[in-house]
């Protein structure tokens, strides 16, 4: 059994470089008990919002307690904040660029966001441009510990948060946009479902009109190629070709303007 929490890991570096293998290093040098788990090294290059999402779907179904390191940073070394946040009875650690907006907003409050600023918790000597190894993996390690999340540092107020526009509606018309793209070309929305009857739906992305899509309850209920769409697993408008690639097929990517005319 582990002897300490769940320590999650997520970035955008890979899985041939040794980045990861070097912060698990880090790690294990400082608790050698730590419980390790990879959620993905595969988050496209400096991608906050893909981070976000990814976060924000994937955290929520953690034990209570986990520590989930993530270090998708294209500000290394300059001043954006290394911070630890805690919420939903997770803690954070990574940079304070807006890859935590997404579990913020599904937690709500209360949410306390602390700067790293204590050096004692870090390497001794911090590299410029990999704090992924130098301060996040070792504050990640010491809290696992039980060293309490105050020794770090202050509480950082206003931490960055990602402008991500919420859906509108308008009697019979929503308004919404990509949010997500999955590995599949699934198309995932910001439009809740919960707020859609399973009515004759017009769909048109960035102003181009895919006409009348079918809802189905899932992918197999359709023939090969048909454009459909259905509601995604984690509640939101999704769109789908089924057995193809309906992102790649229009092009489309995260942030295109969704909008719904239901009959």
């Amino acid at each position: 059994m582990p002897t300490s929490p769940l320590i999650t890991l997520t970035t955008d570096f890979g899985t041939a470089s040794p980045y990861v293998a070097v912060m698990k290093g880090v790690i294990r040098s400082i608790n050698p008990t730590a419980d390790l788990l990879d959620l993905t090294h595969s988050i496209p290059p400096q991608n906050l919002r893909h981070t976000s999402y990814f976060l924000a779907t994937a955290v929520p179904h953690f034990p209570a307690g986990s520590i989930h390191l993530c270090v998708v940073d294209p500000g290394v070394g300059t001043e954006r904040a290394p911070v630890l946040a805690e919420v939903g009875e997770h803690y954070l650690v990574g940079p304070d660029n807006g890859i935590f907006t997404g579990v913020f907003r599904h937690f709500g409050e209360p949410i306390r966001v602390r700067r790293l600023s204590n050096p004692r918790y870090w390497r001794p000597t911090v590299s410029s441009t990999f704090h992924g190894r130098d301060i996040f993996a070792p504050v990640a390690a010491y809290l696992s510990r039980g060293i309490d999340p105050e020794e770090f540092g202050p509480i950082h107020p206003n931490p960055v948060e990602l402008g991500i526009r919420s859906a509108v509606t308008h009697g019979h018309r929503w308004l919404g946009e990509v949010q997500f793209i999955d590995d599949f070309g699934n198309v995932i929305t910001n439009i809740p479902a919960t707020r859609l009857q399973t009515l004759p739906v017009k769909v048109a992305i960035d102003g181009h009109s895919l006409g009348l899509l079918r809802w189905v309850r899932t992918y197999g209920d359709a023939a090969t190629g048909e454009q459909v769409c259905l509601f995604s697993s984690d509640g939101f408008f999704e769109i789908a070709e089924v057995n193809g690639n309906i992102a790649r097929r229009l092009a489309v990517t995260p942030g295109a303007i969704v909008e719904l005319m239901l009959s």
